[in-house]
């Protein structure tokens, strides 16, 4: 008796019109809420997809580096001195930079920035489809390999190269091979593609090449050898990065290490203190008191003018700054909470009208014997009705647009079944918050204001 579904359905259906207004403006809050975390899941996704695509255990940067578009140099000599402990296999250095990639077919010349890979062609560092079969092509001068999933605005460069549609959403050898003469200019020398691959586009980079060292220093004369932006140190079986990190940490001059203070160890004063207490991002262990489990717990830390961090410490690193850095992560965050809060304005806006058209027949119903609780139960019913019938078509129109915006943007913006429970449960919060506040308007209801 209490589950009336007919009574709840039949007051949400008694007027069409009303009805789809509600599924409509449920809709629009679905989606808005759907697009905002996809935007914001695809921001992650992209700004750690070449961190995630790397091959190595233990990763040196410079501290100055706030992410990947902006890694700073520090000496080759810091990667290899990892060379002499034991348990480390091999390591390797990796160039990044930003190249201007003049755009073909603009009569202006219109250049615009491409990510720039530099790495031993032997090395065997990348996971990227594609770059193991082809980076042999980077020996010879001047050729580059050029990422197939870039945005358009680089021009038709998988087509140039031979590559059909059809064939370029395969993953054979011939769909990564570049048999014409393709050139372009970069950073104003002239390149020639040798081979495809396929990274992806981010919101920091719309395209991706790269390249041997020796062809990266050519392309950005101004840099030197030896002063490289990535070392990656690959361990051998069984090694424990966080001894090898003791270990090298230990060599280094500085008697002090620097740790994130988000890494969950506790400032005590004595052993553990903040760098700037102000601001306290920051925390200072010195060289003789630091632990395994502090290195475990941090994953990154900086001596002297190196940070050192586990691969999984790197792709936080990444994802941190464009979490906690940029206003991007804050900005659809927001997005999402105003399309929850949107929904619920809405919903409520229904439920209040609708309550309030049939004031006399839930009257009626308490002049009967029927219990506020019941009456309760059939405006949650309502709103728990609209939630489903909101979020089905809008489930369906946002994987049109997800597929819609990721063929324009090349982003990873793919619906997920942990993405759609989540909205789902989000929907049906929004729903039945806006039912609980339109009950006082039902329980007001007074059996002999109507009949008296």
């Amino acid at each position: 008796m209490i589950f009336a579904v007919p009574l709840a359905w039949f007051q949400l259906t008694y007027e069409k019109g009303r009805l789809l207004v509600a599924i409509a403006g449920i809709m629009f809050a679905v989606i808005l809420i759907f697009m905002q975390l996809g935007f914001q899941d695809a921001l992650f996704t992209s700004a750690i997809k070449l961190h995630t695509n790397l091959r190595g255990d233990i990763v040196l940067i410079s501290p100055q580096s706030t992410n990947l578009v902006a890694m700073r140099n520090f000496p080759q000599r810091r990667m290899y001195q990892a060379l002499g402990y034991d348990g480390v296999e091999s390591v390797n250095e990796l160039y990044i930079g930003l190249g201007a990639w003049k755009v073909k077919d603009d009569p202006a010349g219109q250049t615009r920035n491409i990510l720039v890979l530099g790495a031993d062609p032997d090395s065997k560092i990348f996971n990227m489809l594609g770059a193991s079969e082809n980076m042999a092509q980077t020996k010879m001068q001047d050729v580059i390999l050029f990422d197939r999933a870039s945005r358009n605005e680089f021009g038709a460069i998988a087509e140039e190269c031979g590559v059909t549609k059809e064939l370029a959403t395969e993953n054979t050898p011939a769909a990564f091979a570049c048999n014409n003469l393709v050139s372009r200019e970069v950073a104003n020398r002239k390149v020639t593609v040798g081979g495809l691959f396929e990274l992806g586009s981010s919101f920091a980079a719309d395209g991706t090449m790269m390249t041997s060292q020796a062809n990266f220093l050519r392309i950005f004369d101004n840099r030197r050898a030896g002063l490289i932006n990535v070392g990656l140190i690959n361990l051998k079986p069984n090694a424990d990065p966080y001894e090898i990190i003791m270990q090298y940490v230990q060599n280094l001059p500085s008697e002090e290490v620097i740790l994130s203070a988000s890494s969950g160890i506790k400032v005590d004063g004595d052993r553990v203190k903040y760098v700037d207490v102000a601001k306290k991002d920051k925390i200072v262990i010195s060289k003789a008191q630091l632990t395994l489990k502090d290195i475990e717990k941090a994953q990154d830390l900086a001596v002297d003018d190196i940070k050192i961090l586990t691969m999984n410490g790197f792709i936080d690193f990444e994802r941190s700054f464009w979490q906690k850095s940029t206003s991007i992560g804050f900005i659809f965050s927001l997005g999402t909470v105003m399309g929850f809060f949107v929904g619920i304005v809405i919903v409520y806006q229904i439920l209040y009208t609708d309550v309030s058209d049939h004031m006399a027949e839930y009257a009626t119903l308490k002049a009967m014997g029927y219990s506020n609780i019941y009456l309760a139960f059939v405006v949650i019913q309502e709103a728990l009705a609209l939630s489903i019938l909101g979020f089905v078509p809008g489930f369906i129109a946002c994987v049109g647009l997800y597929s819609l915006t990721k063929n324009a943007t090349k982003l990873p913006l793919d619906m997920t079944v942990e993405r759609g429970l989540q909205v789902l449960m989000l929907t049906i919060l929004m729903c039945t918050i806006s039912g609980a506040i339109s009950l006082r308007k039902v329980q007001s209801a007074d059996p002999a204001e109507i009949f008296g």
